[in-house]
This record gives structure tokens, C-alpha cells and sequence, in this order.
């Protein structure tokens, strides 16, 4: 499952890696044009994942996987063979993301509807830690592919990797959930389990702080080579690429250290020292860039190393009988706020004189920084 879990996530970030280089120039996309083409995957996610991860609790999740799995590898072959502007690219993207809803939290319930209760702490952050080691690898090939053969290739060799998860999904013992009578998606008696809800707001913290720093980050270390080409830095490639593979022991670390120390009081200060490296990042974007560097390593365990465990409490506290149904919330809000979050760090960035100006990363990092300190706030919620 994790193995088929980097293919599928191997077409994830190729917009915001080929974004900056050669998107943008191609059909001419401002800051914010370009947030919102990468925003349309997340936007489609949300729109497509309520339905799709509700009905797990009626149908065997990997039958859901499979179809979601092809869906996605189609979606952005699609996006490689007919986009050829910002307005059609956003429509690809957007059946990307929608495809990709069938595929996540999906194979997320497929996993754990076939694993035992000890061991599933450890084994959901394994499956989300290798979320990381798909979007490293997604960040890597895309931009290996642009750079030698064009961005077209880029989408269209990556659309390939969701096919090793459609096999896994094939190859898996069926297991029938339990079904409970009622509206497929009356989320009454989610919103009613005050725990879960706490996870499920914090998680949407987490998203809009995760999804735009992997957004922009390759637009946000051009800007920094550019500015110091005298020095040798590593190229934004490898810069994301190193940047993404960091989340997944990061993630890991942190569910150790919510099991040591408890869930909720390590995930508040998880998030809290987050929030702290992003202002710190938001205060030197005109300053060294080796200290920059240093920055964004830290906040490249910072960031994800809280995903892992606010799914681990969303689904330690989820109603066995809604267990799909809340699944699904967990998505539309971590998603809602992912597709948000792109388009107001493109805002801000145009707003502040462009991605060329150090005042205008300020902002980007502070917004940030406001998103995740909503987290703490909401995780106070669990102990109700």
C-alpha cells in the first residue's frame, strides 16, 4: 500500500514544479493565476471526496481505490495531451485532484479496514509518512522531465505511476463494511464527536500550512538563487525534492513523540514551533541565504511532522459506523483549506511587488504562519 501510494502521488505536484520555469511564461499566468491552477487539484479533491470517502462506509473501499487510481493516472495524461492554457489547464488539474479523492482516503480505509487496532497508530502514519515520499519523488521526476523533455512529457510519463496502485487494489482480499442505515452524507454525527472535529480543524491547519509551502517552495528558492547568483546553492530542485523526502521520517518522529508524550500536548507544540520557523523564514527572505537554507530544513520536518498523528486521533476517535463519513470531513476540510491557501499566498505575492521582491515572501510566510497557529486553537477541542 505505500509502495502504491508514492505511484499515485507521483503526478501530485507536478504543476507546482513545472510551475515557475515554464508554465508561467508559457501562457503568461500572474502570482495568483498560477495559485489558482495548482489550487484546481485540491479544489477537485474537495469537491469529489465527500461522496467518493463516504462510500466506503457502504462499499469495499478498494473498489473505490481502483477506479480512483485510473481516474487520476487518465486525468493527467489528459493535462499532458489538451491543456494549452491556464483556463484548460485548471479544468485538467481539477479532474486530477477530483480522481486523486478516489484514491487517498480511499486506500487510507482500505488499509485499515484490514489491519488490527494495535496495529494501526504506527501503521496510518507509515501510509501517510509515505505521502511524503510521493510528493519528494512527484517534485524530482517532474522537473528532471521538463528540464529534458518539456513540460508535456513531465505530465505524461508521471500519469503512469498511479497504475502500480490500480494493481494492488485488484490483488486485495474483499472485506464488505458494515453498512448502518441512513443519508450517505449527513455529517450531523460527525460534527456532533467534539474529538474528532478537534483533529479535523487542526488538520486543516496543517493542510493549508503543508499544501502552500509545496506550492511555492520552487518559486521561493529560484527567487533566492537568483538574487544570490555569485554563491553555488543547490538548485530548487533538489531543494523540494530533499524538502519532501524530510516529511517522511519527520512525520514519523512525530507520532513517537505523540505516543511518549501524549497526542494532543506534542501536536500543539509541534505546530507552535512550525508556525515560529515560518516567521523566521518570513523575517530573513532578504537575508543570507545559507541561514535560509538551514530555515527551511527545519521547516521542512516542522511542517509535516504533525500529519501523520492528527489522522491517527481523527480515526482513533471516528465512530466505527461513520467511520467513512468522517474520513471524508477530515478530507474536505484539509483540502478546502489547501486550495485556499495556494491562491492567498499567489495573493500575496502579487500584492507585495511579485515573486521577484523579498517583501513579497515575507507576507507569503506570515500567512503561513497564521494558518498553522490556528492548530493549538483548535486541538483544545480534544480534550472535550
Amino acid at each position: 500500500m505505500c509502495v502504491g501510494q508514492v505511484g499515485n502521488l507521483l503526478p501530485h505536484v507536478v504543476v507546482p514544479a513545472v510551475m515557475v520555469q515554464h508554465l508561467m511564461p508559457v501562457w503568461g499566468m500572474s502570482s495568483t493565476q498560477a495559485g489558482l491552477l495548482a489550487a484546481a487539484y485540491a479544489c477537485g479533491y474537495m469537491v469529489a471526496v465527500p461522496g467518493l470517502t463516504a462510500l466506503t462506509d457502504r462499499l469495499d473501499a478498494r473498489r473505490i481505490l481502483f477506479w480512483g487510481s485510473l481516474c487520476s493516472a487518465l486525468s493527467t495524461l489528459a493535462f499532458a495531451c489538451f491543456a494549452n492554457s491556464w483556463w484548460s489547464g485548471m479544468v485538467f488539474w481539477a479532474m486530477a485532484g477530483a480522481s486523486f479523492a478516489g484514491a487517498y482516503m480511499p486506500g487510507l480505509r482500505a488499509l485499515t479496514d484490514r489491519l488490527g487496532q494495535a496495529d494501526a497508530s504506527r501503521s496510518i502514519t507509515l501510509y501517510t509518512a509515505s505521502y511524503s515520499m510521493g510528493v519528494g519523488f512527484s517534485f524530482l521526476v517532474s522537473q528532471l522531465l521538463a528540464q529534458s523533455w518539456g513540460w508535456r512529457w513531465a505530465f505524461a510519463i508521471t500519469a503512469l505511476g498511479p497504475l502500480y496502485m490500480i494493481v494492488v487494489a485488484w490483488k486485495m482480499a474483499p472485506r464488505q463494511p458494515v453498512v448502518v442505515p441512513g443519508h450517505l452524507l449527513d455529517i450531523r454525527p460527525v460534527l456532533r464527536n467534539r474529538p474528532a472535529m478537534a483533529y479535523i480543524l487542526a488538520y486543516g491547519a496543517h493542510c493549508f500550512e503543508l499544501y502552500g509551502f509545496r506550492t511555492w517552495i520552487v518559486a521561493f528558492w529560484a527567487f533566492v538563487v537568483a538574487r544570490h547568483s555569485g554563491l553555488q546553492l543547490p538548485d530548487p530542485m533538489w531543494v523540494s525534492f530533499v524538502a519532501s523526502l524530510l516529511a517522511m521520517p519527520a512525520s514519523i518522529l512525530g507520532n513517537e513523540l505523540c505516543l511518549r508524550f501524549g497526542r494532543q500536548r506534542a501536536l500543539t507544540w509541534i505546530q507552535l514551533a512550525s508556525g515560529l520557523t515560518a516567521l523566521l523564514v518570513a523575517w530573513g527572505a532578504d537575508g543570507s541565504p545559507w541561514l535560509l537554507l538551514g530555515l527551511l530544513v527545519v521547516y521542512a520536518v516542522t511542517v509535516p511532522a504533525d500529519s501523520g498523528s492528527l489522522t491517527a486521533g481523527m480515526m482513533s476517535h471516528a465512530q466505527p459506523s461513520f467511520k467513512g463519513l468522517t474520513l471524508a470531513l477530515h478530507s474536505t476540510v484539509g483540502f478546502g483549506l489547501s486550495a485556499l491557501s495556494g491562491w492567498l499566498l499567489g495573493l500575496a505575492l502579487d500584492a507585495h511587488g511579485g515573486i521577484q521582491e523579498p517583501q513579497a515572501w515575507t507576507a507569503a510566510f506570515a500567512v503561513l504562519a497564521m494558518g498553522i497557529f490556528l492548530g493549538p486553537w483548535a486541538l483544545r477541542l480534544s480534550k472535550s
